[in-house]
């Protein structure tokens, strides 16, 4: 097997035992880095330290990750233009927080009969979002609800 010291340099080819000798020899672990490579490859290594560098650095991983939350803004379609504003006020701070954002209309009753008024305010909806978002999922009829999803815009 191909063995690198704990340093970085190679010692070469040599068996198991040798390299195995080596690596006690300077009370340091013998590590597996390629066992599928022929000759495998080894190295001579602190493995201890070597997992509690690895779990570090998934842990500062994992504390710069952010979940993405879908917050809801609920229409009607009698809304007025001051409602209105307000929902879509909501709504950008959401998005600029980072959320998504999932648009949804209820029809109650004989509003089932005008799904084109709903469609008509999720694009205007939609349109009033253009700066910050970009439509995920265009507005769609499912059952008795009307759903739009939003994304915020990626900064590039």
């Amino acid at each position: 097997m191909r063995v690198i010291d704990a340093d970085g340099t190679q010692l070469g080819l040599m068996s198991a035992q040798e390299a195995l000798q080596k690596a006690e020899e300077r009370g340091l672990d013998l590590v597996k880095i390629a066992p599928t490579a022929v000759p495998p490859v080894c190295k001579v290594m602190d493995y201890g330290k070597y997992r509690f560098e690895q779990a570090k650095k998934e842990k500062d991983a994992r504390k710069n990750q952010r979940i993405v939350e879908t917050k809801e803004i609920r229409l009607s379609l009698n809304i007025d233009v001051a409602d209105f504003n307000t929902k879509l006020r909501h709504a950008q701070r959401f998005l600029q927080d980072g959320d998504k954002v999932k648009v949804s209309i209820r029809f109650r009753g004989r509003e089932m009969g005008h799904p084109e008024i709903g469609t008509e305010i999720m694009q205007r909806f939609a349109a009033a979002c253009a700066e910050t978002a970009n439509v995920e999922k265009p507005a769609k009829l499912e059952g008795r609800n009307m759903l739009m999803f939003l994304a915020p815009k990626t900064n590039k």
